[in-house]
């Protein structure tokens, strides 16, 4: 609950590190341009959406989500990642999928109702899969193809119609990695907002095959020791660093 100020990816908080308040959000806006206010009663969010934060008063500084939900207790990020969440959804659902009338906001639903042919749409929620695979002692971690995400994390993917999770993590890890798994077994979830994932976290067991990377998705993948990881891996927090360090 609070008052949140979302650009892009990032959040604009006070210089000490606290939640702006609604007193806050109009000199903010003042001096930037906002493509979106909104609020929602059922969790007392007010939030203003920039389309740039360049130029932010003195008292004010700009972090990126994730480092604000590094160090924060996991209940008071999830209301900066349902802003965040909230936010995007409204800018891709402005228009009707069935008629492509301007969408309204519901009167009392976090939902956006067409008002020429009566559909409602819900905020977007995609599932995803991420898994810890093992062999003895030893952890798969993959490095992502992107370049700019230079650091290596665990096998992560989108669960496609009619599969169930358990499934696509057998395919996933399939596809990107040439490998077999089994024993594959839910640990716990996570939502990230980048922009609308619900994570389903698993563990699974090596069962067959060579590590052949999927170059499409991957630069690199290799069995680690768990003494030996590299230097760039998930941050606490994460699912991914939960997993790992078997917190779930």
């Amino acid at each position: 609950m609070g008052c949140f100020v979302i650009c892009d990816k990032n959040i604009v908080l006070r210089q000490d590190g606290s939640l702006t308040e609604f007193s806050d959000l109009q000199k903010i806006k003042d001096l930037n341009t906002f493509s979106d206010y909104f609020e929602e009663k059922a969790f007392d969010l007010k939030v203003l959406v920039l389309k740039s934060a360049d130029k932010l008063p003195d008292e004010f500084k700009a972090i990126t989500l994730r480092e604000y939900y590094f160090n924060n207790p996991e209940d008071e990020a999830f209301f900066a990642f349902r802003a965040a969440g909230l936010a995007n959804w409204r800018r891709t659902s402005k228009f009707c999928g069935v008629c492509g009338n301007p969408m309204e906001n519901h009167k009392s639903l976090t939902a956006r109702k067409c008002p020429a042919c009566g559909n409602l749409v819900f905020p977007r929620i995609s599932p995803c899969i991420i898994v810890m695979i093992t062999k003895g002692d030893q952890v798969l971690l993959a490095k992502p193809a992107d370049p700019s995400r230079d650091f290596y994390a665990l096998i992560a993917g989108y669960i496609e119609s009619g599969e169930s999770a358990e499934h696509a993590v057998a395919r996933e890890v399939l596809e990107e990695t040439g490998l077999k798994v089994k024993n594959i077994k839910y640990r716990g979830s996570q939502g990230w907002p980048f922009p609308d994932q619900l994570m389903f976290g698993f563990t699974a067991e090596y069962d067959s095959g060579e590590i052949v990377i999927q170059k499409e998705e991957l630069s690199d993948a290799q069995w680690f020791d768990r003494n030996n990881f590299p230097a760039s891996t998930p941050k606490p927090g994460s699912i991914a660093y939960k997993l790992i360090n078997g917190l779930i």
